[in-house]
């Protein structure tokens, strides 16, 4: 019996036919290839550059965005979503969403009111949320209030809110331009957490 078995015993590559640095090569290029399927398909791994989600997400605090649900999960309210810089600079921004489409969102006394309903917004640690008078960018004309969320978009808006351009900026975003559903932050340590 074990004559048997060990007549179909596996063979070295390099006694049996592609040279071992071939195998190798085809090994590296198909962990390559996964790895770039991974980052376009399933998740991506972003560097936060700037400040306009504090204290939500810290500058320098590196997270996890997972593009797989997005296929049949729009994003919804309360969501931390990555997308295409609306102005075409190639950047990827973060933002929270704040309204989808069909509702109206208004800024009242420094507060966020979608569909009538003031907003608990615990995650921007008491700070105001004005209009950007005066700041429209040349993607949107100044922005009025209250403003109704067209079809296909969203309205997004940095925790950080007395510094951050967002949708009170460029307008609602089309949800064709969101990359990511922000998981959570891996590094550094300190800050990892869900979001």
């Amino acid at each position: 019996m074990s004559d048997r078995f060990d007549a179909h015993a596996a063979v070295p590559a390099s006694e049996g036919g592609s040279p071992a640095w071939f195998e190798l090569l085809l090994t590296v290029l198909g962990a390559l290839a996964l790895a770039v399927l991974f980052r376009l398909f399933v998740a991506e791994t972003y560097e936060i550059p700037s400040g306009s989600m504090l204290e939500t997400i810290q500058l320098g605090d590196r997270l996890l965005g997972e593009k797989v649900t997005l296929r049949w999960d729009p994003p919804a309210a309360g969501d931390v979503v990555t997308f295409n810089d609306p102005d075409g600079s190639g950047s990827t921004l973060i933002k929270r969403v704040i309204a989808t489409e069909g509702q109206v969102v208004d800024l009242q006394d420094g507060y966020v009111i979608v569909d009538g309903r003031t907003l608990e917004e615990d995650y921007v640690l008491d700070k105001p949320s004005y209009a950007l008078d005066g700041h429209a960018s040349n993607l949107s004309e100044n922005v009025s209030f209250p403003f109704t969320v067209p079809a296909g978009c969203l309205w997004v808006m940095g925790d950080n809110r007395t510094n951050s351009l967002d949708s009170r900026y460029f307008g609602a975003i089309p949800v064709s331009s969101v990359t990511s559903k922000a998981l959570f932050i891996y590094w550094p340590l300190p800050d990892a957490r869900t979001l």
